[in-house]
């Protein structure tokens, strides 16, 4: 089982250019910042906007093709389209939301029935949606959406809807439910958290464009590019140049550092994540003299701002995360050496296509 997506699509200054390809029995991150295209991505697998060029095929039948003309109806893609809001019908119980999705009229009693027992509704079968929990409704909307027996599932930002302590318990509920389903997941959102906890490959979106297919472990260690690196989470990026081998300036720290490996000629920026930094008791390679700008405080571990050589805003200043018992141990300086250690350094290109 599969699903291949090769698709263009301009919305007036906006071009979605998206292009990537999923099997079945594996969870598919599309993680990009608000207004990347992710849903529209979505919308255009599903039926419910149509790309201007491309094709998009699941499982060996062409749902849209511009070329060949073809282009499917939502109701003969067999996409299963988890919204953000579940959609589901106010004036329908439990079990008529899961009955609607049943394709035969024969067997919705029997399938319904099914479905509830599955995703632990039984009890709710005759509630309404407003008179559910957030982590009901959710698996309420999964269960109509399996009901139309789909071949792709497609989840966009499935927890936006939920207050934070609700979050976590319908998380672990959904992904638990996901492992049953052997076709390809789609699963969107801007959260990098979320990506990690469940997927295991990314597609990264930035501005409309996809970048390549990578696995969840290449996007965390080694990003290639500045959008990749900053969606990872990674806080601290200077602008950089190369100074040959595996040597480079990052130009708004204001110091030479040295890489582990050498990188390609396509080197923009350079990002270091915030746990890698270590305070040092002096000069030495890839070290770096700062002054605290600002402490703060977090439930488990102090984050520190640091101005460096280069300027004291923006990108200049460098944030260092470490235990609470650490920094009180270095007695609130008001200066210290830091050090980046070589293998900490990620070389980045602008973009990637």
């Amino acid at each position: 089982m599969s699903l291949l997506v090769n698709i263009k699509k301009s919305f007036g200054s906006f071009r979605l250019d998206v292009s990537f390809e999923t099997e079945g029995g594996s969870i598919t991150g599309l993680l990009g910042a608000s207004g990347c295209g992710k849903s529209v991505t979505l919308k255009c697998i599903a039926g419910i906007e149509t790309p201007d060029e491309g094709k998009i095929i699941l499982n060996d039948q062409i749902l849209f093709d511009s070329d060949r003309r073809i282009n499917l109806s939502p109701q003969k893609r067999r996409v299963g389209y988890l919204f953000q809001n579940y959609a589901l019908f106010p004036n329908m119980t439990v079990a008529q939301n899961i009955a609607a999705g049943v394709r035969s009229r024969a067997r919705r009693g029997e399938v319904t029935a099914r479905l509830v027992r599955a995703l632990y509704l039984e009890g709710s079968e005759f509630k309404y949606p407003r008179q559910l929990s957030g982590g009901q409704q959710q698996r309420t909307a999964l269960a109509r959406i399996l009901a139309s027996e789909p071949e792709v599932l497609m989840l966009d930002e499935p927890f936006s809807a939920l207050d934070s302590y609700l979050k976590w318990q319908v998380e672990l509920e959904l992904t638990e439910l996901l492992t049953t389903f052997q076709g390809p997941v789609l699963y969107v959102t801007h959260d990098r958290d979320e990506i990690y906890r469940n997927c295991k490959q990314v597609c990264v979106l930035e501005r409309g464009s996809s970048q390549p297919l990578q696995p969840l472990q290449q996007l965390f260690d080694h990003p290639a590019t500045l959008s990749a690196c900053l969606l990872s989470g990674t806080k601290n990026i200077s602008r950089a140049r190369a100074l040959g081998g595996k040597r480079l300036e990052a130009v708004d720290w204001g110091v030479e550092l040295t890489c582990s490996a050498p990188f390609s000629d396509s080197l923009a920026y350079v990002g270091a994540r915030s746990h890698y930094l270590r305070p040092a008791g002096g000069p030495g390679p890839n070290r770096i003299h700062c002054r605290v700008q600002r402490v703060v405080e977090e439930v488990f571990s102090t984050v520190v701002l640091l101005a460096t050589p280069g300027r004291t805003q923006g990108r200049s200043r460098l944030r260092l995360e470490l235990p609470k018992e650490e920094w009180a141990a270095l007695s609130a300086p008001e200066q210290l050496w830091l050090e980046i250690p070589q293998n900490a350094l990620l070389p980045l290109s602008e973009q990637q296509r």
